[in-house]
């Protein structure tokens, strides 16, 4: 553990300061305030330099005023600007003397500008400044001699002649001030930190988190995935800033030297430090009590670094009021969970090294100039791809290759493929320790199985597993071991390792004896032994295998997984064999089924009994029956029949109480669906999709959680499903209904009992069926949002249509030759397609309808297209645009008296009319539907004074535009 000392040679020559300032700047106000200095001190403030800039003029023959003193005894860098009049000033003059004196006394750091006057002028006070000077020096006889040597002193001082530098442009004469200033404030510049890469700007963004000379007391912390840097930061960071403070301490190790003596010791160093004396803490109680009442009318700083337990900050900075105002406490931890519990200020999470900083790291620690590796460069690329940014291995690598020559180099790079170097595990392995157990087996499933899924994809199977894994993922997060980037699960390249490293364990050649498998290498390995291997160690949990291209061990692989008495997680991909007859035994511990190819032909026996099973994904398999009669699975929630190719019929439903959804994809022998479907309360999703032979759906009862129903591609069943009424308020929730290509003719869908009746449908797909005509109306549905006819060929008018509608797609509706009166109702129509279709003898009745509806202060957008009858590729399209969605656009400009139109895409005639808006009267209505985001889309591509590009996007589905 460190004490208050440091290594710093800046930090030790300056410890007997305290700075509030980093820059105190001395010019004459007259000749540079509005100009040169506040360019200056705006730059230095962008840098985040705390500066001192006097901005209240002296009455003259007033004295200098004591706190102009005070603050050049507090700053770190005195800057002087010399201009014409600066000699004029006798407050100027006293303050460069007082600065000369800090100078010799104090090491005060002067850079001297000479701003319009040559240091020779100055130094033997001669020309405009030697006149000015002699009209003070004759008031002010006692002072003369002071102020001469003080002139003369700072002026053979090396500093900045502006007009003599970058051709007099004063921006870049200020950047290169600015950069000198920074680098001679920067800790860096000390020999104990001359490794230090990448830290120059991550130090100056924390240091403004603390917002240094500002009153009240403000706690930091800083927290990220171990050997990211955050010690290293923090300790760089306390070098340069301790100064600042009354007193200052730092504890490094925090974690391990409390396991080790105990927070009372580490309550009784810092109790020590800031008393300079030898301090007893008898209870961790009493030792709080003695820190607060020591330090809270002290400005002090202190850094607790590898925090790792809330009782550590509680007992070593248990809040604000233990500390005086301008007091500062830096806290570095793996866990933003524990800062953000503890209501620190600010969280700051570390940023690992970019490639070009990595490189520059790696090479302090590897790079031998005596003796130097051939194909260095090549070889150190790999290294620092496969640190990934970690500063830990940059350094342990690189120490380690340093003296090693090129062979020892490719061996250590092979090796870490499949061995990790333990200290970068052991470092990176402490968060893993500090888990729970539920949140370790969590960790492991993401490392080994889920790294770069698309996190809701992860979830499903993860709360399969009984992980917990909302907030088992987001304490993850919060310990840096797993990250969300664009949705999806990720972590650190180390960080992985890590996690392989662990389930490899003690065997890391003998996959038997691994929780997890996810290498192919692994079970062809396994194929190639013997699988009874598999009883001795009753240890594979989670399995996961995809077949390549030639692969021999189908039937050894099924061998394998029929011994796994403990698998909770299967998920198997193979191609389908046609002879090869595999194990229907699987272990009654799995959770979560995923089998495409699994070559099972047989039902799954009575004694499969997976109690706990919540997801069952079958695919490309022989199966004519999943099991046979009723099988209780009172956990089963997902069921997934994919391109079954003998499956003639479903399971019982009856013993699936908790089924939500249900899919049947490309079952072309199914003939039958369990009538004990229709009486399922839990279920949400059914999807029968491309089942030929189905030629009908269950009688739904008691379906009363349903939210899509989705029949496509069944082209034997012709009757809509028949819905019992005993119970009218079961299905009313109902949002989406598809019957896409199911051949329903001759209006036999029922309208009282079935669709008139779904109240909260928002979606309806009719496409591709055979009726003439619906003999009922749609008027009741008074949330429809889309109504979908597309390719019914025979349909030969529309229904009436209710007044919620916005999207209406009849593509391909040929029979159709008018709209009528079906439309007369719709407030909110914004779009309707007819492409591929005949032609609309009303089509302008129709857009003129929808103009006048649509509010035109509401600035959305009306689309309208139709076939000319001939050709797929020929329409007519039309398109309202108000001007009140153009108003905010740079070509906006309401005295214009003309207007030109052009358009980029291919067609034969082009026109353009404005529409002048047309009250309504009545009550107006709100238009919530466009509000939800129902509507086509108008965007802007390029915008100018000049001209205005934009183009439309047009919701073909309401997936489209929620």
């Amino acid at each position: 553990m460190a004490s208050s000392s440091t290594s710093s040679h800046f930090a030790l020559a300056s410890s007997s300061r305290s700075f509030k300032y980093d820059v105190f700047l001395s010019f004459r106000g007259v000749d540079t305030r509005k100009t040169f200095v506040d360019h200056l001190y705006s730059s230095l403030g962008r840098s985040l330099i705390i500066t001192y800039k006097d901005d209240e003029a002296l009455p003259r023959g007033e004295s200098i005023r004591p706190s102009l003193f005070k603050a050049i005894e507090e700053s770190r860098i005195a800057v002087i600007i010399f201009s014409k009049h600066y000699a004029d000033s006798s407050w100027c003059l006293d303050e460069l003397a007082h600065i000369m004196k800090c100078k010799e006394d104090d090491e005060l750091v002067v850079i001297p500008i000479f701003y319009d006057v040559d240091p020779s002028d100055v130094r033997k006070q001669q020309g405009d400044f030697g006149i000015a000077f002699a009209q003070q020096e004759a008031q002010n006889i006692n002072k003369a001699q002071l102020w001469r040597k003080a002139l003369i002193d700072a002026s053979n001082i090396a500093g900045w002649e502006p007009k003599h530098v970058a051709n007099g442009h004063e921006s870049r004469i200020i950047k290169e001030i600015v950069e000198t200033i920074v680098h001679r404030l920067s800790p860096l510049n000390s020999e104990a930190n001359e490794d230090l890469v990448g830290m120059k700007t991550r130090i100056q963004y924390l240091k403004s988190q603390l917002e240094i000379g500002l009153d009240g007391v403000r706690m930091v912390g800083i927290w990220g995935v171990g050997g990211g840097g955050k010690t290293t930061l923090a300790s760089s960071l306390y070098m340069g800033i301790s100064s600042y403070f009354e007193g200052h301490h730092i504890i490094e190790n925090v974690r391990e030297e409390t396991s080790k003596h105990g927070l009372k010791k580490l309550q009784e160093n810092i109790l020590s430090a800031f008393s300079k004396t030898d301090v007893k803490v008898h209870s961790i109680d009493l030792g709080k009590n003695m820190i607060k009442c020591m330090l809270c009318r002290r400005k002090v700083l202190l850094v607790l670094d590898d925090v790792d337990d809330l009782s550590q900050l509680e007992a070593l900075a248990g809040s604000h009021s233990w500390f005086g105002s301008g007091s500062r406490v830096l806290i570095t931890t793996r866990d933003e969970h524990l800062l953000r519990t503890h209501k620190v200020d600010e969280v700051s999470h570390v940023r690992l090294l970019s490639d070009d900083e990595a490189m520059q790291l790696f090479n302090k620690h590897a790079y031998n100039k005596k003796e130097p590796v051939e194909d260095y460069e090549t070889l150190s690329l790999r290294v620092v791809s496969y640190a990934a940014g970690l500063p830990l291995a940059l350094k342990v690598l690189g120490s380690f290759l340093f003296d090693k020559d090129t062979k020892a180099w490719m061996s250590t790079l092979d090796r870490l493929k499949d061995i990790p170097e333990t200290e970068i595990v052991d470092k990176l392995k402490i968060s893993y320790d500090g888990l729970k157990v539920v949140e370790k087996e969590l960790f492991l499933d993401i490392a080994c199985f889920f790294r770069r899924w698309k996190k809701d994809e992860a979830m499903e199977i993860l709360e399969a597993c009984d992980f917990h894994p909302e907030i088992g993922i987001e304490v993850l997060r919060q310990k840096a071991l797993v990250s969300i980037v664009d949705g999806r699960l990720d972590m650190h390249d180390l960080v992985q390792e890590m996690g392989h490293y662990i389930v490899r364990g003690k065997h890391p050649n003998n996959p038997h004896k691994h929780s997890r498998i996810w290498k192919s290498e692994d079970i062809n390995n396994m194929c190639l032994g013997d699988a009874t291997m598999v009883n001795e160690n009753d240890r594979i949990e989670a399995i996961k295998f995809r077949e390549y291209v030639g692969s021999q061990h189908r039937l050894q692989f099924c061998k394998i997984v029929s011994n796994l008495k403990k698998l909770r997680y299967l998920k198997v991909s193979m191609a389908p064999p046609e002879h090869v007859e595999g194990l229907t035994f699987l272990s009654n511990e799995l959770r979560y089924i995923d089998c495409c190819g699994y070559p099972l032909r047989s039902p799954f026996p009575a004694s499969f009994q997976p109690m706990k099973l919540v997801v069952l994904k079958l695919e490309d398999n022989f199966q004519k029956e999943v099991w046979k009669g009723c099988k209780h699975l009172p956990y089963l929630k997902v069921l997934e029949l994919d391109r079954m190719k003998k499956l003639f019929r479903t399971p019982d439903f009856d013993g699936l109480p908790c089924l939500q959804k249900l899919t049947l994809f490309d079952c072309p022998m199914l003939e039958e669906i369990h009538p004990s479907l229709g009486s399922h309360k839990s279920l949400q999703y059914v999807r029968v999709y491309l089942c030929h032979k189905l030629r009908m759906f269950p009688t739904i009862v008691h379906m009363e959680n349903l939210k899509t129903l989705d029949i496509n591609y069944c082209g034997k069943i012709v009757v809509f499903p028949k819905i019992v009424k005993t119970r009218r308020q079961f299905l009313r929730s109902l949002p989406k209904l598809d019957l896409y290509t199911c051949h329903f003719k001759y209006a036999k869908i029922p309208s009282s009992m079935s669709i008139t009746g779904l109240s909260n449908l928002q979606e309806l797909s009719l496409e591709s069926n055979d009726f003439s005509r619906l003999d009922f109306s749609l008027s009741q549905l008074t949330r429809l949002k889309l109504l979908n006819l597309s390719f019914c060929e025979k349909l030969l008018e529309f229904p009436k249509l209710p007044s919620s509608l916005t999207i209406l797609n009849a593509v391909g509706c040929k029979s159709i030759t008018t709209f009528g009166d079906c439309h007369k109702n719709c407030r909110w129509l914004c779009q309707v397609s007819l492409k591929e279709g005949s032609i609309i003898s009303d089509g302008d009745k129709l857009l003129e309808s929808m103009l006048e509806t649509n509010d035109m202060d509401s600035q959305n957008d009306v689309f309208w297209e139709e076939s000319d009858g001939n050709s797929v590729y020929m329409c007519t399209s039309m398109m309202y645009v108000s001007f009140g969605s153009l108003r905010q656009s740079v070509w906006w400009d309401q005295t214009y008296k003309a207007l030109s139109f052009d358009t980029e895409e291919r067609c034969e005639g082009f026109g353009v009319r404005l529409v002048e808006k047309k009250s309504r009267s009545g009550i107006k209505e709100t238009p919530t539907i466009y509000s939800s985001g129902y509507t086509p889309t108008l965007n802007i591509r390029h915008e100018s004074r000049s001209a205005l590009s934009m183009y439309f996007s047009m919701p073909r589905t309401l997936k489209d535009v929620i």
